[in-house]
This record gives structure tokens, C-alpha cells and sequence, in this order.
């Protein structure tokens, strides 16, 4: 809830959607079982936590969406096609790379790193460039040719972020590059040299980068259930409040009061806590958070 508050008040959207991975079957990994294969199964207090964090932002308000066999990244890439096909804007807070390749005039990514909401950067076409070297429609390729250790999808070999932004710079597309492969390959050698292209005229160069594009697709089409009034803002500051009291945490529930920000339609009661804090100091001098132009402010995050 805390990263969800700091998310809000940097964006300034006027409807929040969170998607989470279904818990008990991943369509990938029916299709394709080496898809992180070496990943160790979840911790059963993480998920009961995330069973918990499911419920828990439905009832305050978010709109919460588990799609059947998909992960949280494909109720991105369905987010972010729905909204822009309705006019809007639409800002997807995720650590997940994956995202980089949905980004346009009308999506972007807060890239959510070590340093939390505020030290993370918020990309936008040109910045992906500036970061990766390639545009938004090239980055399936990158990632592909790349490689993603993480979901256990190894890139094709030689191929590392450098080689391949400069050959997709040179090309277009990876279908280009494999095409000048195959026809002798001066240009790649000319680019990175004749042990790398000996690697890619090497069919199962081909193959990996194939199958890596076929795993990593997003699935953009997903049922969100959305509405006129799913998930939009403002929400009720008591509602929050009295979802954690019933967790047994009313401390962190007088903090949340005091961090919600524009989520809420009222500025709360002052709350104090069993110490004798009193909210109403910190919320009036907490310094607000820089917001996006009107132009660029998201309807979804």
C-alpha cells in the first residue's frame, strides 16, 4: 500500500488497476516447461500474504485483476491497449522489462528499482532509446536476442545488449539481420566480427531467438472487467483505516491515514495512535510530490 500511495502521488491517475499472477496454472508454463523452471516454488506465507493483498485492494477501492493462466504483465499490456484504444494515457509501474516493449506516446513505464517510487525513472520513447539503445517496437527483438535469465530464456550466444541494439540500429529488426546472415553476412561482420556472425549463422541461433519472441509475447487481450467506475479515484480514507485496524494493525493505520494523499476524498479525522501521535502535524507538513503535466497525468497505473 505504501509503494501503491507513492506510485499515486508522483502519476496523479484517476483510476488504478493492479494485476497479479494466477497462483495455480501459468498458461507459458504449460506450453513451454523450461519457462522459469529453476525458479523455486513461493513460500507459503508469501502466498498467503499475496492471497491477503488481493482481497485487501479490492476492498479499498483498486481494481484487482487475476487473469486465468496469465501473469500481472499480460493485465499490463491488456491495460495499456484498452485505454489507449479508449484515448487515454496509461503509466505501468513494474520492475519488469518486459514492459519497455509496450511503451508509445500514449504508455509509459515507471521502472520500479532499488531506490523505490521516487528514485525510479519514468520512461518514455525517447528515454527507452537513451537507456536501451532501441525503440519500444524494437525491444522484443532486444530482449530476445538478449536473453532473460530470469524467466530461464537464454539469448542467443555472443549476443549481449550492446550487440544487439547496434545490429537492430543497423537493420530494423532481427528478421533483417538473420536475413543478412543468411545471405554471407558482410554488414554483421563488418559490425561485431566473423566469431559472431559464425554464432548466428548457427540455425539454433535462429531457433532461440524465435522461441524467446513466441514466450515472452504479452497476451494484450485479456477481459479486464472494466467499467465507468472500477477502480477510480478518490477512496475512502475510513475504509483503509478500518480494513487495518480489523488486521490488528492500528499503528500502520494511523500512518496510512497520514500518507494517503489524493487517494482519499477528504482529508482524514486526526488520528492518535497508542503513542500519542497525532496526525494532523505530519500530514499538513508532509512536502507534496511533483506531478506529471496535465497532458501526460495517466488514467491507469
Amino acid at each position: 500500500m505504501t509503494q501503491l500511495v507513492a506510485a499515486a502521488d508522483r502519476i496523479g491517475p484517476t483510476r488504478i488497476v493492479v494485476g497479479f499472477d494466477d497462483p495455480s496454472h501459468n498458461r507459458r508454463k504449460s506450453r513451454w516447461p523450461s519457462y522459469k523452471a529453476q525458479r523455486e516454488e513461493k513460500l507459503p506465507t508469501l502466498v498467503s500474504q499475496l492471497a491477503l493483498a488481493t482481497e485487501f485492494l479490492e476492498q479499498v477501492g483498486v481494481h484487482v485483476v487475476t487473469p486465468d493462466g496469465w501473469e500481472a504483465d499480460d493485465v499490463l499490456a491488456s491495460t495499456a491497449r484498452t485505454v489507449a484504444g479508449d484515448g487515454g494515457t496509461t503509466v505501468l509501474v513494474t520492475s519488469d522489462r518486459d514492459a519497455f516493449a509496450l511503451i508509445d506516446e500514449s504508455t509509459h513505464v515507471l521502472r520500479m528499482i532499488s531506490g523505490g517510487v521516487e528514485g525510479s525513472p519514468m520512461l518514455t520513447p525517447d528515454r527507452l532509446v537513451t537507456l536501451t539503445g532501441v525503440r519500444p517496437e524494437q525491444y522484443p527483438d532486444f530482449a530476445a536476442l538478449r536473453g532473460d535469465p530470469s524467466d530461464n530464456l537464454p539469448g542467443v550466444d555472443g549476443i549481449g545488449p550492446k550487440r544487439a541494439a547496434l545490429l537492430l540500429t543497423a537493420f530494423g529488426d532481427a528478421e533483417a539481420v538473420f536475413a543478412e546472415v543468411e545471405a554471407g553476412g558482410a554488414r554483421v561482420k563488418e559490425l561485431v566480427g566473423p566469431a559472431v556472425l559464425a554464432r548466428l549463422q548457427d540455425p539454433l541461433a535462429r531457433e532461440r531467438w524465435q522461441h524467446n519472441r513466441a514466450v515472452m509475447r504479452p497476451e494484450d487481450g485479456l477481459a479486464l472487467g472494466l467499467d465507468a467506475g472500477t477502480g477510480v479515484l478518490p477512496y475512502e480514507a475510513e475504509v483503509l483505516h478500518q480494513l487495518l485496524i480489523g488486521l490488528g494493525l492500528p499503528g500502520t493505520a494511523a500512518a496510512a491515514r497520514r500518507v494517503l494523499g489524493h487517494l482519499v476524498v477528504d482529508e482524514p479525522e486526526p488520528v492518535t495512535d497508542t503513542l500519542g501521535w497525532d496526525s494532523r502535524h505530519e500530514w499538513r507538513s508532509r512536502p507534496s510530490m511533483p506531478k506529471l503535466p496535465v497532458d501526460l497525468q495517466p488514467t491507469l497505473f
